[in-house]
């Protein structure tokens, strides 16, 4: 395989993992998911930033790019997605986040803090955690070893890119 498919393998492949962080972001608000709870450290769990609407709205727009991909995936002789592969993808992201924020709190460091390397693949290893737990068989086909190394290389490449663009069109507060 040439590295340009590899490339857009690794992105469709993950797309349904992408899309969850912005689309949290973008429909989020409301309830926090910690409820503003401390745990004895004095931090917040997770913080303002992670609430139920985000979650929600993230995973759902997760599963409809997957499912648009399934109709896809035919004409453009990419893979398709099982169902619980499009769950396990777009929910694993946000638990990565979820947990990088819990951890992020437990620094010390506040809401949009940078944490260089964790910022930009928690999302690829909660979504792939999930899919190895629950539909490993779809994802040991679909996820061989070089696609996880394009996929680690390429997704902070990614990550950055989108943020500096976001921050410069006023979206972001943070370049990063």
């Amino acid at each position: 395989m040439n590295i340009l498919h590899l490339i857009i393998l690794g992105i469709w492949l993950m797309l349904p993992a992408y899309v969850p962080n912005p689309a949290a972001a973008l429909f989020g608000g409301g309830a926090p998911i910690d409820l503003g709870k401390k745990l004895k450290d004095g931090y917040r769990i997770f913080g303002d930033g992670k609430t139920f609407r985000g979650l929600i709205a993230g995973t759902l727009c997760g599963i409809v790019i997957g499912l648009i991909q399934n109709l896809l995936s035919p004409m453009m002789g990419l893979p398709s997605f099982v169902l619980p592969a499009l769950v396990c993808l777009s929910f694993g992201a946000l638990l990565g986040d979820l947990c990088k924020s819990f951890f992020k709190r437990r620094f010390g460091l506040r809401r949009g803090a940078s944490l260089p390397v964790v910022d930009q693949l928690d999302l690829v290893f909660g979504s792939w955690l999930l899919c190895f737990i629950f539909v490993r068989e779809w994802f040991l086909y679909n996820f061989n070893l070089q696609i996880i190394v394009v996929v680690l290389v390429m997704t902070p490449l990614l990550h950055i890119s989108m943020n500096v663009i976001g921050y410069k069109m006023g979206v972001k507060k943070e370049p990063w």
